[in-house]
């Protein structure tokens, strides 16, 4: 199966602040992003979406009938949501770097539940029996998606980068 991994533009929100499952506008034409997002992704794909405005206003403007879920939400940070990073206790952030998959920010989710989320739904499409399919989510989501699919290690997944407004594509066995 071919999933083309679309993440969402660039949100309304100050450089800096940490945020995740907070339900942000975009800051740009969603029109002008569809147009150039569009003709990277195949025709009669079906289109997955998180259901927060920032993937789904895109979703709507690529495709008719785009599906949520709420399994391609990004990560919940909990009380850190929308707080400065420079602001979140040192010794919290120092709890998450040494326990990169199973710290959780309170009152949040820790990286191994997005994972299994994430996880989850990729083998609902698979049981599907889909060929390709989009997906319009969060740069975690991404991560794990990708990483999973590269069978890369966690710590290098949790570091891989994605630009507003890509457009990837991997392969799922």
């Amino acid at each position: 199966m071919q999933l083309y991994l679309i993440r969402h533009p660039t949100p309304q929100v100050a450089m800096g602040i940490c945020y995740g499952r907070t339900d942000l506008a975009l800051a740009g034409d969603v029109a002008a992003a569809a147009a150039r997002i569009a003709p990277q992704l195949p025709t009669q794909a079906p289109l997955f979406t998180s259901p927060l405005q920032r993937c789904r206003q895109l979703a709507d403007a690529l495709h008719p009938a785009p599906r949520s879920d709420p399994r391609l939400r990004e990560m919940n940070f909990g009380a850190w949501e929308m707080r400065p990073w420079n602001q979140i206790q040192r010794e919290a952030l120092d709890g998450w770097a040494a326990d990169p998959l199973g710290y959780a920010p309170p009152g949040g989710e820790s990286v191994a539940q997005l994972q299994a989320r994430v996880q989850d739904f990729v083998m609902e499409l698979r049981r599907e029996g889909l060929e390709h399919a989009a997906l319009v989510t969060h740069a975690g989501v991404l991560k794990v998606i990708v990483g999973h699919s590269r069978q890369l290690p966690a710590r290098e997944w949790m570091a891989l980068k994605f630009e507003y407004e890509s457009v990837i594509c991997v392969s799922i066995q």
